[in-house]
């Protein structure tokens, strides 16, 4: 079911329309989300809202990692502080999540770490290349910040997730996780206390090597 979950069924209505209408009734969401909620929340001009799309779908062709704030301007057009606004009005749409390496506060006109869309169903709705990568590390991020949202007060991992420059997440500070896959070392975070390897494509876990899918049962 972890595999099936990355592709369909993070959005409830995954259990009311068949397989092959469901990218379908995501589109219809998401476009609902940018046209009317977000054009509304942020009092957005409609001849603008095409930006907004062409955003998500350059953000699908960009890796995570490989931010660069002054091409994703010119190419759609617009100058740098109205991209920083679109990226924020992405995020509080829950259709982008961003990762900066430490809390900013609310300021918006500062370059994230990483973007990544929300959940790994827009992944495999938008982008015309699956990169395994970044599907990776869109669900261990979505997992966190879900579980963060969920229990803020109560949470056993604290209450922050960062992009890291050694691992891939920093949680609360302290804990480094690296995402990959099952052959995945931990050459880039060796020697580094409390550090983690999230691994995909396998069942069950040894000393700091964890199973991916381990992180969907968090909430």
């Amino acid at each position: 079911f972890y595999k099936e979950y990355l592709e369909y069924g993070y959005y409830p209505f995954y259990f009311e329309v068949a397989k092959d209408t469901f990218l379908i009734r995501l589109n219809e969401t998401i476009n609902t989300t940018i046209e009317h909620d977000l054009a509304y929340i942020f009092n957005i001009e409609p001849k603008f809202i095409i930006k907004l799309k062409q955003l998500v779908m350059l953000i699908c062709a960009s890796k995570p990692y490989e931010l660069n704030i002054s091409k994703l301007a010119q190419k759609i057009e617009i100058n740098r502080n109205t991209l920083y606004q679109y990226i924020y009005y992405l995020n509080r749409g829950k259709i982008f999540n961003i990762l900066d390496h430490k809390a900013k506060g609310d300021n918006i006109f500062s370059k994230p770490a990483k973007i990544y869309l929300a959940n790994t169903n827009l992944n495999f709705a938008y982008c015309k290349k699956i990169e395994i990568g970044t599907v990776r590390e869109v669900f261990f991020a979505n997992q966190l910040k879900n579980y963060f949202s969920l229990y803020q007060n109560s949470s056993f991992l604290g209450n922050e997730i960062l992009a890291s420059k050694k691992g891939d997440f920093l949680i609360d500070e302290k804990y480094l996780f690296e995402i990959g896959g099952k052959n995945k070392s931990f050459k880039q975070i060796k020697d580094i206390e409390n550090s983690f390897v999230v691994a995909d494509d396998i069942e069950i876990g040894f000393n700091n090597k964890i199973p991916l899918w381990l992180f969907g049962f968090l909430y």
